[in-house]
């Protein structure tokens, strides 16, 4: 065969993959061409793969809705939608399911799926079904007191080490401590024993920094297309985080599993936490160690990006600061509340306080502690959504996910100011207004079958964390103009030098 027969040969295979190739991107565009979004998102996925890389993608997401609409294109085949009935309906049908592309690239393990990683809808029900009584509380009857027992840490650690005066000022890094504070709670409602991170001030086996490491490398994966690797057949085993890696989600996994296997080890009977219940209710060996290393890390992060913001947005808005401040003062004169040295606050007292609970509504608004885009695949059918009265088709072989800024700083559910931190929309609305409010803020934590597990322990983290802290000491930023620095890594937020100082309001307070 001669050298022209063989190029010619060549040159007409290329010929013919080239038009393959453009083919496949014609109908892959003309599937959603309906819908608008930013340049070449048509034709290429660099434009989501480069607000991946800057880590910023919740602020590129909440754009093209603004720009584009309610449903909008990020992806060639990725939808992106900031309508609350839109993703009520697309986390309540039948037929939708987690994408593979996104949640296989949130896995921790060699393929190894936990309840949030899971895509399979009846295995995803089945897992929800074996844990939910543990994190509810329904089986952890010591919930709160083991809560009660890391909120005083925190409060010895800050007042035995951190506070300020005239004469002094001592800086504390406030995200740090709040993440050590998450770290020990779920620790010890989760494997019935704490990390001792506030007790000795310390992070623990390193976990703070290996989930940030591993989040980092999660993040940088998925944005160039490579997660796959590390889930590929024989080869994604050696590249996949491991027990014996000495940095990111290795390290992290061998220090969990290691107190996993400590504490499968012993009785159920007379345990109240959750790990004891997931055992009761059929896990064990590698499920339970894979539950408990996505607990340790979901369960942490989450609510930890939950307090930091909504402290921050309280010690930047002095009007909103003074005025909670001025209602926990009051129902402790009042016996609402425990007074200083009387015991915390329980959670019962704090849904009592109507400011308190419009600050986290607000502020939780404002600043979404998980901004994920929880991709969902269409069914292979198609669906038809509605969208301000319209119906809109959305084609099988798609998915469509959650812009979680532009949903929950909506000028059309929450007003002109809806990008403002102002707590009283919560106290001051109609009460038609008021339900849709609430009823979209409450997608922060999930909806229907993809709920937050962890929702219960968080809100009893939150509402006692911010009341103590408020009732003891007296908080400001060192740094006004760099409050924290913080990254989005797969949606959830790293945040590190949040510098503060702290003054010890017991000395003076009424």
């Amino acid at each position: 065969m001669g050298e022209a027969t063989l190029y010619g040969q060549a040159v007409t295979l290329f010929s013919v993959l080239l038009g393959l190739y453009i083919f496949r991107i014609i109908t892959t565009y003309a599937k959603l061409m309906q819908f608008r979004g930013p340049s070449w998102t048509g034709i290429s996925d660099w434009p989501h793969s480069i607000a991946l890389l800057r880590e910023n993608c919740h602020e590129w997401y909440a754009e093209v809705n603004e720009k584009h609409g309610p449903i909008a294109r990020v992806a060639p085949r990725v939808l992106i939608t900031s309508s609350p009935d839109v993703w009520m309906h697309v986390n309540n049908k039948p037929g939708y399911k987690r994408s593979d592309w996104y949640y296989h690239a949130a896995r921790i393990e060699y393929r190894k799926d936990n309840v949030f990683s899971q895509t399979d809808n009846a295995k995803h029900e089945q897992r929800r079904k074996q844990m939910a009584p543990g994190y509810s509380g329904r089986e952890n009857d010591q919930l709160e007191r083991a809560v009660d027992e890391q909120v005083h840490n925190l409060l010895n650690l800050v007042r035995s080490k951190y506070v300020s005066s005239d004469h002094c000022v001592v800086p504390m890094d406030l995200a740090k401590k709040v993440q050590y504070f998450t770290l020990d709670v779920i620790s010890s409602v989760g494997l019935g024993k704490a990390f001792g991170m506030l007790q000795n001030d310390l992070d623990v086996d390193q976990y703070l920094q290996s989930s940030e490491e591993g989040l980092a490398i999660g993040n940088t994966a998925l944005a160039l297309g490579l997660s796959w690797i590390t889930q590929a057949p024989l080869i994604g085993r050696f590249i996949a985080p491991s027990p014996k890696d000495n940095n990111g989600f290795g390290k992290m996994m061998d220090a969990c599993f290691r107190l996993v296997d400590a504490r499968a080890a012993s009785s159920t009977d007379q345990k109240s936490d959750m790990l004891a219940s997931f055992m009761r209710h059929g896990l064990a060996g590698d499920e339970l160690r894979t539950e408990a290393l996505e607990q340790i890390l979901a369960g942490s992060d989450t609510t930890a990006g939950g307090i930091r913001g909504i402290l921050l947005h309280i010690i930047t808005n002095p009007r909103v600061y003074l005025k909670l401040q001025r209602e926990i003062d009051d129902a402790v004169g009042r016996g609402q509340a425990p007074g200083i040295g009387e015991g915390l606050v329980t959670t019962a007292q704090t849904k009592l306080l109507p400011y308190l609970q419009a600050v986290i509504r607000e502020a939780l608004r404002v600043w979404p502690p998980v901004v994920n885009i929880f991709s969902r695949d269409v069914p292979a059918c198609g669906d038809t959504v509605v969208v301000d009265g319209e119906s809109v088709f959305l084609p099988g072989g798609v998915s469509i996910g959650y812009s979680a800024y532009a949903m929950h700083r909506s000028e059309k559910i929450y007003g002109k100011d809806a990008k403002a931190f102002r707590p009283e929309r919560w106290l001051e609305s109609d009460p038609d207004k008021l339900a849709v409010m609430t009823r979209t803020n409450d997608l922060i934590f999930g909806y229907g079958k993809f709920q937050c597990l962890g929702k219960p322990v968080a809100q009893i983290e939150i509402g006692k964390t911010v009341f103590e802290l408020l009732r003891n000491f007296d908080i400001a930023l060192i740094n006004p103009t760099h409050p924290w620095d913080v990254r989005n890594s797969l949606g959830l937020f790293s945040i590190w030098n949040m510098w503060v100082q702290v003054m010890d309001r017991t000395s003076y307070s009424p």
